[in-house]
């Protein structure tokens, strides 16, 4: 095995564990929102690696051949790369949002910044 299939299953190897430690946060929790937070960090992240993986699979393929759908390949990983970048984390803030206008409250919460905005301010 080459150092590039070394370097490939390190990231993949990140990859797993990190997903796993976002799934086992939606059920060490207590809240809604410290699910959301732990399940978005470790999922982002770990696509990252698995993302880097496949760039750097298809670098190396693309060297090895010269076969252009290894390029389109790591350009389509690119890209998906961003929009789950871009969407991850604003999906988790509307759904934060939506649990707090509905009436969950953070678990241990001393202060509620978002709760004293939404009556006008500190009092």
């Amino acid at each position: 095995m080459s150092a590039v299939t070394y370097v490939i299953y390190a990231f993949l190897t990140i990859n797993i564990v990190f997903n796993l430690l976002g799934s086992f946060s939606l059920h060490r929790f207590p809240d809604v929102y410290t699910r959301l937070h732990g399940a978005t960090k470790c999922t982002t992240f770990g696509t990252i690696f698995a993302v880097l993986a496949v760039v750097v699979h298809a670098a190396y393929q693309l060297h090895l051949t010269g076969d252009p759908k290894y390029l389109q390949m790591a350009l389509h990983s690119l890209v998906a790369l961003i929009a789950l970048l871009l969407t991850n984390p604003t999906g988790a803030h509307a759904i934060a949002k939506a649990a707090h206008l509905s009436g969950y409250k953070p678990a241990k919460a001393v202060i509620d910044a978002y709760e004293d905005k939404l009556r006008g301010g500190a009092e």
